[in-house]
């Protein structure tokens, strides 16, 4: 049966929340605040996790209260307990309250998000081509600005924070389906995670995953894993 339409995730399949240098520029860990030796400077290791904390899919990477945890499990499902979560998150990794906020405002800017290098061609090819396209995503803030400053153009935004479920849960696959109008034989979704892209399949959608590298790393990752 030929494909009728393409489901994608956002962030590591069509975006990536790729830092700048200066978003860290005087931010310090501290490891125990009454002492000067407690602090060390957010070196680029330091930046690599600290930004794998903001964009990581699934898991905890932090120790977390009753209370964290609640917000971290539905973090996706209203802004405000996504900015809970992550403030958390930040914090407990050692920055002080207001560099966690600074680094959060960057994360949920859709003007900080990067394109993949063949996004926009792909998803103009399969305009073109009649597929219908979606963007499937578990995420709390409004990412289509990040589209229309890119010029790429989709058919549907099915945000979990919008449609009140979350990937996996098949619901948020039927949700983008029903949308479109199309069968889920007809439908490949395309994510960088098995656990909660590969989930399409569950409601019979095909299946393809791709590397969430850095975007100058990845030049054709949606074309070939469409082709």
């Amino acid at each position: 049966m030929p494909v009728r339409a393409v489901l994608f995730d956002f962030s590591g399949t069509l975006f990536r929340l790729e830092e700048d240098d200066s978003w860290f520029a005087g931010m310090e860990l501290i490891d125990d605040p009454l002492s000067p030796a407690g602090r060390r400077a957010v070196d680029e290791h330091v930046q690599a996790e600290l930004m794998e904390r903001l964009t990581h899919p699934t898991g905890r990477s932090v120790e977390m209260t009753e209370e964290a945890c609640r917000a971290w499990l539905n973090r996706d499902l209203a802004p405000s307990l996504h900015r809970e979560a992550y403030l958390h998150a930040l914090r407990e990794s050692g920055l002080p309250d207001h560099h966690a906020r600074s680094l959060y405002d960057r994360a949920v800017d859709p003007g900080s998000w990067t394109p993949y290098p063949d996004t926009v061609e792909v998803l103009r090819s399969l305009r073109e081509q009649s597929v219908k396209t979606a963007v499937v995503s578990n995420i709390a803030f409004d990412i289509r600005p990040a589209f229309a400053a890119a010029a790429a153009r989709v058919d549907e935004f099915v945000l979990s924070f919008e449609v009140g479920a979350v990937k996996p849960d098949p619901r948020i696959f039927r949700v983008a389906l029903d949308r479109l109008g199309i069968a889920a034989e007809e439908a490949v979704m395309v994510g960088d995670s098995e656990e909660n892209d590969g989930a399409a399949r569950e409601v019979g959608c095909g299946f393809r995953l791709v590397d969430p590298l850095p975007t100058d790393q990845r030049p054709t990752g949606l074309l070939d894993a469409l082709r």
